[in-house]
């Protein structure tokens, strides 16, 4: 796969040709840094009549061609998907001037990446899954607090991935690195798949 643009960034690190290595780069500088979260991502679909809808979501795992989420197959994220795969995501670090871009397309993951998910989350997370309908219209939180506390407490093995819970694979087609410069001479770095390549510019600030 070739690039369009000079071998070196702003920072005169060498430009990858594959983005997603760049993507790993900057995820890896923003642990390092200390920002809170770092794989927080917002997270874009779209619904009926063409409506976006948004939410904050975690990234799970970095593959060499993909991202990794995970979800309720019930969610509205979930359903939006099934019915539009297009979606957009964010990447938002602040604390060290810089933001990924990203647009592609979600499909549903392989149940026994699902399944080897699941099994990472916290104990507590996993029993959260069994007790609460994500998005749906409850009358009081607390009867599901009781609950999830005598799960916890009574449970004797971690419940299995229930089946109407899975991983979502996003492919890219387009990143943007956007860094930002005090003088507001963002660089803007451009990933665009074009048929089995990258290609990449940059873009004026």
């Amino acid at each position: 796969m070739g690039s369009d643009v000079g071998s070196q960034s702003s920072g005169d690190e060498p430009v990858p040709e594959e983005p997603l290595l760049l993507l790993g780069r900057w995820l890896a500088d923003a642990r390092a840094a200390g920002v809170p979260e770092p794989a927080s991502v917002a997270f874009v679909t779209v619904g009926e009549g063409a409506a976006p809808s948004a939410r904050t979501v975690s990234l799970k795992r970095l593959e060499a061609e993909a991202l990794i989420f995970t979800s309720a197959l019930w969610t509205r994220k979930a359903r939006e998907i099934e019915g539009n795969p297009h979606v957009a995501l964010l990447f938002y670090w602040p604390t060290v001037g810089r933001q990924v871009h990203i647009t592609g397309r979600a499909t549903l993951a392989e149940r026994e990446l699902s399944v080897e998910l699941f099994s990472e989350r916290e104990l507590g997370h996993r029993v959260q899954t069994l007790v609460s309908r994500q998005g749906e219209t409850i009358e009081d939180i607390e009867p599901l607090r009781a609950r999830h506390a005598h799960l916890m407490d009574v449970l004797e093995a971690p419940p299995e991935c229930p089946s109407d819970w899975g991983a979502i694979r996003v492919i890219p087609v387009t990143l943007e690195f956007f860094s930002e410069a005090p003088d507001r001479m963002h660089d803007r770095l451009l990933y665009e798949r074009v048929a089995e390549r990258w290609r990449s510019s940059r873009l004026s600030p």
